[in-house]
């Protein structure tokens, strides 16, 4: 009885620590003038909203019975949650260093605070852009919005472990932190932001699929416009990255959670 008191009171304890550095890390970034914490949702819209009339203007689509605005949508959301997140998280320990002396702070309470607001920033824009996008008539709603959140589901499970990792592997070297960011440059031109697995050559579309993304991409767009086109994806394959993700993500925590404790 007295232990699992002992380990409620460390929940408790932990969710309020995790909401204040959230609160912390929102008025940090945004501030408290102007739209403020709006921006927060604001920021990736018109990431998103800018791409969308990119493409709709090029007519960059791989088939005329594509729609072209969801397309962009869930293209570019995506790619918003896994890339995000690691930039956020890169270093983030040694920026707030000086938490760190306070006895209930620790590494994973500041990843998961960057973590949730980031999330938080890119879903709401997703949600908010689909529906103005439907309302207006641009895009018709998802075929399956289970299949949707399903898909990003997977997604943001796999950004929040990947982010993770990145952070805590920043922590021990200055020249990964370099190269993270060109690195994920490269990704993008492979993470199913542009294309459909479908129209692309047939030998490609086996080493297209290895990439996680692109499964979580085609996912999601196979709920919103699966009848339009043949989606090609493997959940149980996402699904095992993402638990080895985590699982070197948290020993790269506890690694981080030892060198502060040295400090």
């Amino acid at each position: 009885m007295g232990t699992h008191g002992s380990f409620t009171r460390s929940l408790i304890i932990q969710r309020r620590v995790i909401w204040a550095l959230f609160l912390r890390e929102t008025l940090t970034r945004y501030g408290r003038h102007n739209i403020g914490v709006l921006w927060l949702f604001g920021e990736p819209m018109l990431f998103t909203l800018g791409i969308t009339a990119l493409w709709t203007l090029l007519r960059m689509s791989h088939s005329s019975h594509i729609p072209i605005v969801a397309f962009a949508l869930t293209g570019y959301s995506t790619v918003l949650v896994w890339r995000n997140m690691p930039n956020r998280l890169n270093k983030a320990i040694e920026i707030h260093l000086g938490l760190m002396h306070h006895r209930n702070v620790r590494p994973i309470d500041i990843y998961i605070a960057r973590v949730l607001l980031e999330v938080g920033g890119v879903t709401t824009s997703f949600v908010v852009l689909s529906a103005v996008f439907c309302t207006i008539g641009w895009m018709d709603p998802p075929e399956n919005i289970l299949e949707v959140i399903g898909g990003w589901t997977l997604m943001v499970w796999f950004g929040a472990a990947l982010a993770i990792l990145v952070g805590s592997v920043s922590e021990h070297s200055e020249l990964f932190e370099r190269l993270w960011h060109p690195i994920t440059y490269i990704l993008i031109g492979f993470s199913g932001l542009g294309f459909l697995v479908d129209a692309m050559p047939a030998a490609a579309q086996k080493y297209l699929l290895l990439v996680p993304m692109v499964n979580c991409s085609e996912i999601i767009r196979d709920g919103y416009f699966g009848s339009l086109f043949v989606a090609h994806y493997d959940v149980l394959y996402v699904v095992i990255w993402n638990i080895v993700l985590s699982f070197f993500a948290m020993i790269g925590v506890r690694s981080v959670s030892r060198g502060t404790a040295l400090q």
